[in-house]
């Protein structure tokens, strides 16, 4: 048996520097929590709550302590509620995520109409939405909506720092056709980039795909997807457990990969269970 596993897989730089700011803070503070789970891995959030690191959905539900900010970052008006608080900040917002804030606020301040391409009810989309509030802002998912679009005068664009590439070249040609004139900032993180490409080389010589990482994480699930049109038989999975030898019956090669929020230890169990059932990889 063959098994190949994506250089890339598991945590980007975002991630992990949001993790590792997040069990440092769990032993400085007694009181903590975080704003939304920190990353969207529950083994890892699982982790940080045996630590002493609280989900806390709401910031009115915060009395006191530290609060560490997620690595999708959140928006504007829970910061501002978070410093009128006075409560003690640990930001581990994920850099690019702030980028792509900053950039929202400029073009709604320079009167362009933002559009904003990912997922509306993801919150690394609902916090770069608040910081374009300044002005008119619609979320795209897709080329479809995109036409839906009416006329508009300037437009400008960002995107979820996990989108592909294809998807905001489709919309940003679409917007084109549809104003004077467009500014558009490629927001999409390299990491993103990167795992979408080698995933897609990997599902192209394999005959099982295993996808490993949250089932809320919007990454994963694209990663999912990508293979999956290449591979019919991609697995979306979060734990070794969760694998069926019925999965490998007449294979030859097997591929792996993982979401950005998927930690080292989870892609390692994976590759080991997979090994117990199909036998040493091929050298």
């Amino acid at each position: 048996m063959k098994i190949i596993v994506a250089k890339s897989a598991g945590f980007c730089f975002g991630v992990k520097r949001a993790t590792q700011m997040a069990f440092e803070a769990s032993e400085q503070h007694a009181r903590i929590c975080s704003l939304g789970p920190i990353i969207h891995s529950p083994q890892v959030v699982e982790k940080l709550t045996e630590k002493g690191v609280a989900v806390i959905q709401h910031v009115e539900n915060i009395d006191s302590g530290a609060v560490i900010i997620r690595s999708h970052g959140v928006t504007a008006e829970e910061m501002q509620a978070i410093q009128t608080r006075q409560l003690i900040v640990v930001d581990a917002t994920c850099p690019f995520v702030k980028k792509a804030q900053e950039y929202a606020a400029r073009l709604a301040r320079d009167g362009y109409a933002v559009v904003i391409v990912g997922e509306a009810e993801h919150p690394e989309v609902q916090g770069i939405v608040s910081y374009a509030e300044a002005g008119k802002v619609t979320v795209v998912a897709n080329a479809t909506e995109a036409a839906a679009l009416p006329r508009l005068n300037r437009v400008g664009i960002v995107a979820q720092t996990t989108q592909s590439f294809e998807n905001l070249r489709q919309i940003a040609d679409i917007c084109l056709e549809k104003c004077q004139e467009m500014h558009v900032f490629n927001t999409i993180c390299d990491a993103t980039t990167v795992r979408q490409n080698e995933a897609r080389e990997i599902a192209g010589k394999v005959d099982v795909m295993l996808v490993i990482g949250g089932f809320n994480s919007a990454n994963t699930t694209r990663l999912a997807q990508i293979c999956r049109e290449l591979q019919p038989r991609t697995h979306h999975l979060e734990t070794a457990g969760e694998i069926e030898p019925l999965w490998f019956e007449g294979a030859a090669a097997i591929g792996i990969t993982a979401g950005a929020s998927t930690p080292r230890w989870l892609i390692d169990e994976v590759i080991d269970r997979v090994t117990q059932l199909t036998g040493p990889p091929e050298k």
